[in-house]
């Protein structure tokens, strides 16, 4: 599978757990991913751009 069909099926898994359970997760991600700038996430969107 892509990286891109794989992060679409995630997007659409944290909007799901968003709807069902009122704590935004996505929000949690983004703001893990801005203040800690984990490696994998460096890679996805340089895996992303690269295609």
């Amino acid at each position: 599978m892509k990286l891109k069909t794989t992060l679409l099926i995630y997007l659409i898994i944290f909007a799901v757990f968003d709807m069902v359970i009122p704590i935004p997760f996505a929000a949690i991600l983004l703001i893990y991913v801005i203040l800690e700038k984990p490696k994998w996430f460096q890679h996805w969107v340089n895996d992303i751009y690269k295609n």
